[in-house]
């Protein structure tokens, strides 16, 4: 049986002027989102705030994370003219902080990171004072494809570790929690861009896992770190084994300043980009 949601994780359907804008734009400009794709809880918040995160490289994971709503199928050829849409958006609706994530592309040699470079290239033509902010796959841990995202050079490299090393290889078969570790760890030690990490809860791991994990991330010099709770999005994907209180994550705060994380962002409907301008 499915554990019940609790309240504080519901949210209301916000249909305004504004959210149909954002729907309209990423319409016109042929966008996907991560909002609408991997059902953000939080859409309609970020949308009535006239923002979205940008889902490129297409509709279809090479990846099959069980936690993950996005589909999982061989992927299309990259558009070429996506980045271009993506900097035309930003601009359309007046972005002062944009955030551009991606499926895992597998099937391309640099796992899609000189398409994440042209669009923070054409972002920066058309609106340079913007914050750029990239959620990206692990590419495998292959060094030319970071050293591709280190020269675009975005204000924040994020790249989500998503659980504990004992749930790692249930929820994430084809990654690899090291991998994932050395991939910001290189970030840090040869840029000075900001780094930034974030796990799911509720899928198994204990308190101990959870600070572990954390002093994993310090020890890679990540500045930022989000925590939220993992909601289930079909039967076909992991179950909730628990729903963290309000009174837990604030055991959860305090865990992370332990550890020696400054900036964090912990709480039921946390995910990675939600507020991300906010943390920086």
């Amino acid at each position: 049986m499915r554990k019940r949601l609790p309240e504080y994780l519901k949210r209301p359907i916000i249909d305004t002027d504004t959210t149909r804008n954002v729907r309209r734009i990423l319409k016109n400009r042929c966008l996907n989102t991560v909002c609408e794709n991997a059902r953000c809880p939080n859409k309609n918040e970020c949308y009535t705030k006239n923002t979205a995160t940008f889902l490129i490289m297409g509709n279809f994971c090479t990846r099959n994370c069980r936690y993950c709503n996005i589909a999982t199928n061989r992927p299309e050829p990259l558009d070429e003219n996506e980045p271009l849409h993506v900097a035309q958006a930003v601009k359309d609706l007046g972005l002062k902080y944009a955030v551009i994530t991606s499926v895992t592309r597998d099937d391309l040699p640099d796992g899609g990171a000189e398409h994440f470079s042209k669009c923070i290239f054409e972002i920066r033509k058309l609106s340079p004072d913007v914050k750029i902010e990239i959620l990206t796959p692990d590419f495998k841990g292959n060094k030319k494809a970071l050293d591709c995202i280190i020269e675009a050079h975005p204000d924040v490299f994020n790249h989500n570790i998503e659980t504990v090393k004992n749930i790692f290889k249930t929820a994430r078969p084809q990654g690899d929690y090291d991998v994932s570790l050395k991939v910001l760890k290189y970030i840090k030690e040869n840029s000075d861009i900001k780094t930034k990490s974030g796990l799911m809860i509720g899928l198994g791991e204990n308190f101990d896992e959870i600070e572990s994990t954390l002093s994993d991330l310090k020890a890679c010099g990540v500045d930022i770190v989000t925590i939220g709770q993992y909601i289930q999005p079909s039967k076909e994907h992991l179950p909730v084994s628990k729903y963290y209180t309000l009174e837990e994550y604030k055991e959860l705060e305090n865990l992370a300043k332990k550890c020696g994380i400054e900036h964090f962002q912990i709480g039921p409907l946390v995910r990675s980009s939600y507020r991300a301008a906010d943390l920086v």
